[in-house]
């Protein structure tokens, strides 16, 4: 059903109510009895009667039972001669109350006015739902192919200060910066700045930030819009709200058009994705035109973002459209302090908080990910009923952020438990022993997410490159819980399914991806950039079976190696590793400190701590 429709049906409905109501309390609830002028003269005479209004015409009469009745009398005659010629005697007329009402009163007006107005204003009422309706269909028609182009309020200007690190790419868009506030010193040196300005990183980097700090550098209007609300199910609405947004953006320049996931419309044409959409092909086409079709004067700078590069349309990176590129990197320690100080004000935090120390635990975070962990360390604070937020509060937010909260209330058997503590035990006196892995963090067997346990280590410093050696200390590591249960129980649980799988995929990493086992220096597959819901579904086998063969047997190698290294570890230091699963047991967990403290008494002297 329409909602005009609809809005019809409640206009009738409206006025059939309104007309009962007023009927109700407008009109007599008892229908008053009849009298002729002859019957009314006879009650007189026999003192029926006790009371006589006179309304125009109408006669309300109150009998002397109490009882209503009306009548009515001829026009332009008076009620006194009339009773008179009908024969009522003097004597009994005196005895009756005659009154005259005045036929002027608001309620006589109200009575002839109101009804038909009501019925006036419904009326008008319904024509006007009708007539609204019409005009907003009209208004959808009108601006069906208008875009949702929203303007950043002037209120929310951020500028370059307000972004931690990224200092590449901010010193790559000072110059843009500057076109827009001296467009004339570039051009007259025959310079074209870039029109288009592609901002690449992953997820939760900072490139939507990066953009309006560009604005507010800037000092100019910042027009931002997601490329998805460019597509429609109508073939043609998408390249006419493309030409509406970069016509708005032209009639407020100098401007910036912030294009937001343009890898939404500017996927590769004609790879066999999307679904072969021509509404998205031809959005893209009138992106790439207007891009080109800008004049060498115009102070309108695009700034797109994507987390897919590698998936956009040649067309789109071509000089004269997106001919630079920005790329946001994760932070690094350094950066991510900056960012953690950044997020951290208007909070209250503890004098002795070590934000570095946060920074060091929070290796791959993302800006994102970093104001989320100070987000959640504040919750964490209030619910605890604190009056600041304390360095146990943003540790403890930076492994919920990774691996979810604790689930201390998971009730679990002694054994478990103990098989849990063994588990962790080895992977940390693995990682303790072997040269070249990072050093232990944390160790603790308090469920977390989907983990019984887990045991936290992070490099002393920011690693961009990692060695074979390192390699193989990280799987010895893994290997390491799997080796404790085995060693310890005589058998294996299903705890150890999650290292067994990481360190599958890293050798076979080291074989097929990083060329590290002894088939040489050889990349082995080639996938197909080809997504679905999210997942690589093409693969291109460049090699025989005998070499699969051979990739498997080194994959196995490594795995073998890494689990002769845990074994001897564990085998030589059996007394320690009862003696972390025994304070583990009895403590469920050991930060760094405590955990070498553990260690001290049997001369093991972490080689990478």
């Amino acid at each position: 059903m329409s909602n005009l429709t609809k809005n019809i049906i409640w206009a009738v409905i409206t006025l059939i109510v309104i007309s009962l109501v007023f009927s109700y309390f407008v009109g007599p609830t008892n229908q008053p009895k009849q009298l002729s002028l002859s019957q009314l003269a006879a009650d007189i005479n026999s003192n029926q009667i006790k009371q006589i209004k006179v309304n125009g015409n109408e006669l309300d009469i109150t009998m002397s039972d109490g009882s209503a009745a009306v009548s009515q009398q001829e026009d332009g005659t008076n009620i006194t001669d009339t009773l008179k010629n009908l024969g009522v005697n003097p004597q009994s007329l005196q005895a009756v109350d005659l009154r005259i009402v005045n036929q002027s009163g608001w309620s006589f007006w109200a009575g002839i006015i109101l009804p038909p107005l009501i019925e006036l204003l419904a009326i008008g009422f319904l024509f006007w739902l009708m007539f609204r309706q019409a005009k907003t269909g009209v208004n959808q028609a009108f601006n069906f192919g208008r875009s949702n182009l929203r303007l950043s309020n002037i209120k929310d200007r951020v500028l370059f200060k307000d972004v931690a690190g990224l200092k590449e790419a901010k010193d790559e868009l000072i110059e843009v910066v500057d076109f827009l506030k001296n467009p004339q010193k570039f051009l007259d040196l025959g310079a074209r700045i870039p029109r288009g300005i592609l901002l690449m990183g992953p997820p939760g980097t900072g490139k939507t930030l990066v953009a309006r700090a560009v604005a507010g550098e800037s000092n100019v209007p910042f027009f931002y819009i997601s490329a998805s609300e460019f597509v429609e199910m109508f073939v043609g609405v998408g390249a006419s709200r493309t030409r509406d947004a970069f016509m708005q953006a032209k009639r407020a320049a100098p401007a910036i058009l912030f294009i937001d996931e343009i890898d939404a419309v500017g996927r590769q044409r004609g790879a066999g994705t999307g679904g072969g959409s021509d509404e998205r092909e031809q959005t893209l086409n009138q992106i790439l035109v207007e891009m080109d079709g800008f004049d060498r004067d115009t102070r309108v700078i695009v700034l797109a973002a994507t987390n897919r590069p590698d998936i956009l349309d040649p067309a789109l990176l071509r000089p004269g459209r997106f001919d630079r590129r920005v790329i946001l990197d994760l932070p690094d320690m350094r950066d991510r302090e900056a960012i953690l100080k950044i997020h951290a004000d208007g909070k209250t935090l503890d004098a002795n908080v070590d934000l570095h120390r946060v920074a060091a635990r929070t290796p791959g975070f993302s800006g994102a990910d970093l104001a989320n962990l100070m987000n959640e360390a504040a919750i964490a604070a209030a619910r605890h009923n604190k009056k600041s937020i304390g360095q146990a509060d943003l540790l403890e937010a930076a492994e919920k952020v990774v691996m979810g909260p604790e689930r201390r209330s998971r009730v679990i058997s002694q054994r478990e438990k103990e098989i849990t503590a063994y588990h962790e035990g080895g992977h940390a006196l693995v990682a303790a022993s072997v040269k070249d892995a990072d050093p232990v963090q944390k160790v603790s067997i308090i469920s977390r997410g989907f983990a019984g346990g887990y045991t936290m280590k992070l490099p002393n410093e920011e690693q961009h490159l990692k060695t074979r050696t390192q390699f193989m200390a990280d799987l010895a590591m893994m290997m390491g819980g799997y080796v404790a249960e085995k060693t310890v129980f005589g058998d294996v649980s299903t705890g150890a399914s999650s290292d067994l799988k990481e360190a599958s995929e890293l050798a076979r990493r080291m074989v097929v991806r990083y060329g590290m086992s002894e088939l040489g220096p050889i990349v082995f597959g080639k996938t197909e950039q080809m997504m679905f819901l999210g997942q690589e579904i093409s693969s291109e086998k460049n090699y025989s079976e005998r070499v699969a063969s051979e990739i498997d047997e080194q994959v196995k190698k490594f795995l073998l190696h890494a689990q002769e290294t845990a074994e001897r570890v564990l085998k030589t230091h059996k007394a320690a590793l009862k003696k972390i699963a025994d304070t583990l047991i009895e403590k469920e967990v050991l930060e760094q400190d405590d955990f070498y403290a553990v260690l001290a008494p049997f001369k093991i002297k972490p080689v990478a701590a």
